[in-house]
């Protein structure tokens, strides 16, 4: 079976060093991905760059900082960067396909399902899907932070093999090499743990908005899903393959796990919380280690206004996330069974069942401290 890759470029390694959009640059990647579908690769591209490509177009003079300004620069640079794909692939025999996203569109289970189906008709059509976000419609609650989340998402979605995440760095470094000398790339990594956030830097260039925190949080999302994941540097011609053959400038994230099952996959890592539930050290426990569903006596707090069949996150008495799943109570039954016994919960709030959250539609997204890896 043909391997399926997801492939996301940042604007960094698609701007000039004015801003705008480098042609060149396109044409280079759009060779480097053209040689991996001959190499018999399924091949998805979620790229960023239409800001960066239409602001200078449009009369700004740096990169826009207010929301409409860069709606503005994204309407106009979209359809700059998609005809510099078009143009880029058209040279090697491939057609490229444009979807924009949005983040309810991967929080609808229907409209998630029906962008997979449109992507797996390309693939089988040998076309490249040319993905970015649609900045000129998303509003600010439901935006991404960036399209390393994006393209996490995405490789999620359609069950890819691999994400590689490409940016102007060689990878996670145990300090920032452009400041320490010292510092030491880490070839590998099987466990995300808190120490791993700790050491990566802020962004790493004004032209993008995503840093190295950013592409290990994709890195924890794709591996979550069962995709193992790259960071790092492509700038020759054959990067991106030797990247593919394991022998690329970078970090290679693996995973043991294999692909959730679809629910599983959107209650973790494509819904969209619709409240938080605190719970104490015990119930901690059953839900991380006891492999228990959520009960009404290992609840301390409620945030949000939910609704039973909504997803919700999990937190412990430190905010520290611990999962998502599935609520069969509103937020006013949680809030009135809290501490409660299951018996006297039955009683007070008479929910469809007694677990709050069933084992069943929990995906737990702890990120272990370096103790606990």
């Amino acid at each position: 079976m043909k391997r399926r890759i997801v492939v996301k470029i940042g604007s960094s390694s698609l701007t000039s060093e004015e801003g705008g959009l480098s042609r060149e640059r396109v044409r280079f990647f759009a060779s480097e991905i053209a040689r991996l579908q001959q190499q018999g690769y399924q091949v998805l591209l979620v790229t960023s760059g239409a800001v960066a490509a239409g602001f200078k177009r449009i009369g700004y003079a740096t990169r826009p900082k207010l929301v409409y300004e860069k709606q503005a620069a994204a309407a106009v640079g979209q359809a700059l960067l998609m005809e510099a794909y078009q143009e880029a692939f058209s040279a090697h025999g491939i057609t490229a396909a444009q979807i924009l996203l949005t983040r309810p569109d991967f929080s609808n289970r229907s409209r998630s399902q029906n962008a997979e189906r449109t992507i797996e008709e390309l693939l089988r059509l040998n076309v490249v899907p040319v993905i970015n976000e649609n900045d000129t419609v998303a509003i600010d609650e439901l935006k991404f932070s960036e399209n390393d989340t994006l393209s996490a998402l995405v490789a999620a979605l359609v069950k890819a093999d691999e994400l590689y995440v490409l940016t102007d760095i060689e990878g996670l470094y145990t300090a920032d090499p452009r400041k320490d000398p010292d510092a030491k790339r880490i070839d590998r990594i099987d466990v995300i743990s808190d120490d791993l956030y700790r050491i990566a830097g802020g962004a790493g260039s004004s032209v993008g908005t995503g840093g190295m925190r950013s592409k290990i949080e994709a890195a924890r999302i794709a591996m979550g899903g069962g995709v193992s994941t790259f960071i790092g540097r492509v700038t020759e011609p054959g990067d991106l393959l030797k990247a593919a053959e394991g022998a690329g400038r970078g970090t290679y994230f693996t995973t043991s796990l294999h692909s959730l099952p679809a629910k599983k996959k959107w209650i973790g890592y494509l819904s969209v919380p619709q409240g938080r539930i605190v719970v104490d050290a015990g119930a901690e426990e059953a839900l991380l280690n006891g492999h228990k569903s959520l009960l009404p006596a290992g609840i301390t707090g409620v945030s949000g206004e939910f609704h039973p069949r909504d997803v919700v996150e999990v937190v412990n008495a430190a905010g520290r996330a611990l999962g998502r799943g599935v609520s069969n109570y509103s937020s006013w039954q949680v809030t009135a069974a809290a501490g409660l016994s299951s018996d006297e919960a039955l009683r007070r709030v008479e929910p469809s069942r007694i677990e709050v959250i069933h084992r069943d539609e929990w995906v737990t997204t702890h990120v272990k401290e370096a103790s606990e890896a």
